[in-house]
Order: structure tokens, then sequence, then C-alpha cells
């Protein structure tokens, strides 16, 4: 193991910082959503295309998924960078930081490592909210060849890692027999109603429920007209939980009380995933806990979250249960405003969001250099990453984009 160099990193860093704010400040003003982030995906393969990497576009048949890679081989490490915006409210999630701070690290990286073995890779990660690009990239083997991923989340607290639950969307269509109300109500079979019982059947059971899981779901579709019986009815239903396979028993149990409703109905019903899945976060603590010491320096203290939190969910979970993996959330506003506001958008754009940049990408860089200078940290990251893959992300076309929807929150 040699020593990395973190007093060049720091003078690099400063030295890209008016450069870096640029960037985030760039992709602040032009947001664009899920699969559609095509002036930043330009933007940013073109600043690492300038410094010498070998960029990759079009990653996992993603017109806006990219790496860029500086180096050959192993060890190699993955800087993660999300650019996709919310509808209507820009960057409300940060992730114009989190694309700078991705391609600010991977540039000073390189820049400091003088041609020593091993491989940076700056992965550019389309869709997070909504679209599951990391899902996606995982499923296309992008992060096969990796040792540690990294990233960061700006947020309203300071955490060491993300309470990150497990997340899917279903697809529930009930199927009656039309009829006239009043004219032949004997003969109709409502669709809508049996879809009605769905909902009172998973109140019940969301009653039951362990902590981190719930069911949330909407009408999609409840007939075309009040005087006919309606003999297709749809609903769309989100399911969480605290961990993956907890994800698996809940979409069970919705299976089973969707078709348990359509035997008491006399309908028939069709349940299927409509979403990419977004599997639980299994952060790797001694990747953290580095990344956390390098963080320090700067005068910002993470702490583990508090107990019985639930953030919502993102596509990290799904390359944590593959590589070791890091996702700390660091704040850019007080604890008392949220994220996925206009005041977190503006947040994302502010001067303390520029000190948190610079200050990320320092501790973001240096913790890229002990993965790949320090083969003991590896073997530990290594052996404490997770639990190992999804059995739900199967290549059978569940992991597809899906239509619409928006699995994170």
């Amino acid at each position: 193991m040699t020593s990395p160099p973190y007093s060049r990193v720091h003078d690099e860093v400063a030295r890209r910082a008016d450069g870096l704010w640029a960037v985030a400040r760039a992709l602040h003003a032009d947001p664009e959503t899920a699969f559609a982030e095509h002036r930043a995906a330009a933007l940013l393969t073109g600043e690492l295309e300038r410094a010498g990497f070998e960029v990759r576009r079009n990653v996992a048949d993603l017109p806006t998924a990219f790496t860029a890679s500086s180096g050959h081989g192993r060890p190699a490490v993955a800087l993660l960078l999300e650019y996709d915006a919310l509808p209507g409210l820009g960057h409300a999630c940060g992730h114009n930081l989190i694309a700078a701070a991705g391609l600010g690290a991977a540039l000073v990286v390189d820049a400091v490592r003088d041609g020593a073995a091993g491989r940076v890779l700056a992965v550019g990660t389309p869709a997070e909210e909504g679209g599951g690009g990391k899902a996606l990239q995982v499923r296309a083997g992008v992060f096969d060849d990796v040792d540690a991923a990294l990233m960061f989340h700006p947020g309203v607290h300071d955490w060491a890692r993300a309470p990150l639950t497990a997340q899917e969307q279903y697809r529930v269509v009930f199927h009656g027999r039309a009829a006239h109300p009043t004219g032949n109500p004997t003969e109709g079979v409502d669709a809508l109603a049996a879809l009605i019982e769905l909902f009172n059947v998973l109140s019940a059971l969301g009653r039951r429920l362990p902590e981190g899981s719930h069911v949330q779901g909407i009408v999609t579709h409840g007939g075309t007209a009040t005087n006919i019986v309606p003999d297709r009815a749809e609903g769309r239903f989100g399911l969480r939980a605290a961990t993956t396979a907890a994800l698996d028993e809940l979409a069970a149990r919705l299976r089973t009380s969707a078709q348990g409703v359509a035997l008491a109905t006399g309908t028939s019903v069709e349940v299927e995933r409509a979403s990419v899945r977004y599997e639980h976060f299994r952060d790797c603590e001694p990747l953290s806990e580095r990344f956390a010491g390098h963080l320090s320096r700067a005068g910002i203290t993470l702490t583990p979250p508090e107990p019985g939190v639930y953030l919502g969910s993102s596509d990290i979970g799904n390359v944590s249960g593959r590589v070791p993996a890091v996702h700390p959330f660091v704040a850019i506003m007080d604890s008392d405003g949220s994220d996925h506001t206009p005041e977190f958008a503006a947040a994302a754009a502010s001067p303390r969001a520029r000190r948190v940049l610079t200050a990320v990408v320092e501790a973001l860089a240096c913790t890229a250099l002990d993965v790949l200078d320090d083969a003991g940290l590896r073997a530990r990251a290594r052996s404490r990453y997770g639990d190992g893959p999804d059995p739900g992300l199967r290549a059978d076309g569940a992991g597809h984009r899906p239509a619409a929807g928006r699995p994170t929150g």
C-alpha cells in the first residue's frame, strides 16, 4: 500500500472548485427529467473527454447513460453521477450536485494518481427519479468489474448512510361483465367494486405490516359511464419494505389478496410488476467510515441515521447488492426542510451547496484513492458490503424501463 496523496487532492480540488460549481449551476439552470437528460449527459461527458477519459455512451441501451474510464484493470473504483430532475420542480433533489461531485472526484483522482495501476470509472446514471437507470446498468454488467461504488446525496441531515427501503409498483386489473345497473343488474359483474374491495383488504393488511413496509394505491381506471357496470377496473400500487426480502413477502400478499378478492366477487384479476424494482440500500461500513473521516476535515460530522426513519428508495440499492457502496447524506439546508420542494431546489444552487460540493469532492476523491491503494480496505469492504444479489431483478423483462411512476422519495 502506498500513501495516498491527500494534500495533492486538496490542492487539486481547490484548483477545480470554480469549474465544478459552474457545472453544478449549469445543470441546475437547465433541468431535464428521467431518460431525457441529453444536455446534461453531453456536458458531463464533454468534461471527461477533455480530461482524457475514454467515454462510452448509450450504456445499457440507455441514450443518456455513459461510462468514462481512465486506467485499466483492477482495482477499480466507480464514482456515480446522477443528473435527472423532478417534473415541475427542477433539481429539488440536488442531483446537479451529485453529478458535479462524481465528476469532480473522478477528475481529481485521475489527476493525482500519475498513471498508477488500476482504473477510475465515472458512471453516468440517468433516471433515478422513476426509471431505475442504475438497476438497468446493474443488469447490463456495468458494475461487474468494480471494487467499490461511491456517491453522496444532498439532504437536510448529515448522515453517514442512507436508510433507503426497497420499492416497486404493481398494476392490478380486475375484469368483470358490463351490464345496465337498473335494466339488468344481476347480469353485471362489477370490476370496480372488486378493486375497491382490494383497497379495503390492503387497508386492513397495512395495520399488521412490519416497520418500514406499506402499500399505497391509486385507481387508474374505474369505468366509462355511471350507467354501465364497469367490466374493467385498474389500480396501481406502490409497495415499500425495509428489505428486499420483505418486499418479496409484501408483493406475495398483494397477489394473494387480489386473487382472493377476485374469487369472492366473481371477477378475474391480473397482477403484474409495473416498474423497475429498487432494492434496499446496503451500506458498506468500512467505506462509509472512511468517507466520514475524510469529510470531517471540512468540519462536517456525519452521524448514523435516526432509528426507524426511512427516507424513500433509490436505485443505488441495486448497486449496493453487487458491489461495496456508500451513499451518505450531507445537508445543504436545515433539518426542518425537505427535499422534493421548491425550497430544496433553491438550496441546491446556494452558497452552502457550493461549500458542501467542494468538501464532498475532496472526501469522495480521498475515499476512492483509499480503495485503489489499500488492498486491506478492499478486502474488508468486500466482506461487509451487503447480502448479495436480489433474486427479484430477473432477466425476464421485469427490469425494463417503466412507462410511468416514481419509485423514489
